[in-house]
């Protein structure tokens, strides 16, 4: 009888954003390290590619990259990995550690791995080593350039006047604004420019906001040419559930065991550092919507119009995608500038639709676009078997792209107003942006457990379909 296979943790992230890419220098670096008899985790030849991607150009998709991880999983593996490889195929690298201790390993590690892949000193590297000043140059140059590793503690003047082509931040979680203005600028100069952040969520007494920056503009679509991985909860958990162990720790089972886990916690499962350390949670200390409250309120309606009998209804119906469940909003023209729009309902998905095809059937519904992988096709069935004649609109992610950036542009400018609904006004004022699409565009998530997201979904889909509707040229106007 077979023994059953050893369970590990999870090996793809829990939220990511990575360009496209169809090549990779990631397998090389993974080859190269392995000679030295190492084996890399699937999770980190899987992080390798996508760092590593590079365009039809052969520059890197991915000028900066960052990713988190619990602590002991091996996450600064992949750092040794892509200095090792530019060491060897002439970069110019940068190592940078908040601790002077931190940077120091990382240099010792990597000489012992090139002697274990059987490179010799002074034949095939030489080195030179101060006190948070070490150094290794490789002696056998590509295309004449030698390639360099400098390992460095940060500081806010560590850098200046220094070029390199890749830049590594260990323990990223404490990079300080003053040492990025010092550092940010060493990469400017190379033809193929890569930086690299790697550490943990941040706890409350974290010196650094870089890292945390990076990466709400990352999975907001707000950063361009960058990539993002993490592994992580999304809210406060029981750090006492194995379960999540394995959702949130990749080498869980590789080389991190449940006995070394469980000995390390708090005896109250709630608590704050062991989320942040082990389960990979994410505080957000300064939390701010996408859309504030008082932005909302300012396009609010003191009576709701009073709309003709025949006055045209786009309808935009979402279903959820992190709940299960599903509204519907309605957008009408008020004038040529002016578009109301109102959530209808949020339902479970459970319900069935039948309450949404009641609302389909009313004749003076114009538009019905409808968003939610699994249920589009559902839905539109639906309606043609209920008699309903008028044939929805399945958008693509270039079309919800589109949708939420008009409908920001015109809520901002005035061009949006609303009846004041508290659970549209909860959804609107606690969402954030999130990445979609290859070209930064943005979606929304909640930012609170109990503010449904699809809310304000169906409300921009639904005024996408008024604000794009074809019979511009019948525009009534309707006084409030």
């Amino acid at each position: 009888m077979n023994a059953p296979d050893k369970r590990i943790g999870r090996q793809t992230p829990t939220d990511s954003v990575v360009l496209p890419y169809e090549d990779t220098k990631g397998g090389a670096a993974v080859l190269l390290y392995e000679q030295s008899g190492q084996k890399a985790i699937e999770w980190q030849e899987l992080m390798m590619s996508d760092i590593m991607a590079v365009n039809d150009e052969g520059l890197w998709t991915h000028m900066k990259f960052g990713w988190s991880i619990p602590r002991r999983n091996g996450k600064s593996e992949l750092l040794i990995m892509r200095a090792i490889w530019g060491l060897t195929h002439g970069e110019q690298v940068l190592y940078t550690a908040h601790r002077t201790t931190t940077s120091s390993n990382a240099y010792l590690k990597i000489i012992r791995l090139l002697d274990k892949m059987g490179f010799r000193l002074n034949e095939d590297y030489k080195t030179t080593r101060g006190h948070g000043l070490e150094h290794i140059k490789w002696l056998k140059s590509r295309d004449g350039e030698p390639g360099i590793i400098n390992f460095r503690t940060r500081t806010g003047t560590g850098g200046l006047g220094e070029g390199y082509d890749l830049l590594i931040i260990d323990e990223a979680q404490e990079y300080t604004t003053d040492q990025e203005t010092a550092l940010k600028y060493v990469v400017t100069d190379s033809p193929n420019p890569q930086t690299l952040m790697c550490g943990t969520p941040p706890t409350a007494v974290s010196g650094g906001a870089v890292f945390a920056d990076f990466r709400e503009k990352v999975l907001s679509g707000k950063e361009t040419d960058s990539g993002w991985a993490e592994w992580g909860v999304s809210k406060l958990s029981n750090a006492h559930d194995v379960e999540l162990w394995y959702e949130t720790n990749p080498s869980l089972g590789v080389i991190l065991s449940e006995r070394t886990v469980r000995s390390e916690l708090n005896t109250d499962p709630y608590f704050l550092d062991d989320n942040i350390q082990r389960l990979g949670l994410w505080i957000l200390y300064s939390q701010k919507s996408a859309i504030s409250r008082a932005e909302w309120r300012e396009r609010a309606l003191k009576e709701p119009p009073a709309l003709p009998e025949d006055h045209p209804l786009f309808i935009g119906v979402k279903y959820g995608k992190d709940t299960e469940n599903v509204s519907a909003a309605v957008a009408v023209r008020l004038d040529a500038d002016r578009i109301f729009v109102e959530a209808l309902d949020c339902r479970s998905q459970r319900d069935g639709n039948a309450w949404l095809i009641a609302y389909m059937k009313n004749p003076n519904v114009t538009a019905v676009v409808i968003d939610g992988a699994g249920n589009q096709q559902i839905l539109a069935a639906e309606m043609e078997d209920a008699g309903i004649e008028l044939v929805p609109t399945l958008p693509k992610v270039s079309d919800i792209v589109e949708a939420n950036a008009l409908f920001e542009k015109r809520l901002f400018s005035g061009g949006i107003c609303h009846a004041g609904q508290p659970a549209l006004e909860q959804s609107v004022s606690n969402s954030e942006h999130r990445a979609i699409g290859n070209n930064g565009g943005f979606g929304y998530r909640s930012m609170l457990d109990k503010a449904d997201v699809t809310l304000l979904e169906a409300v921009s889909l639904a005024h996408l379909a008024c604000a794009s509707a074809e019979d511009e040229e019948e525009i009534q106007t309707v006084y409030v």
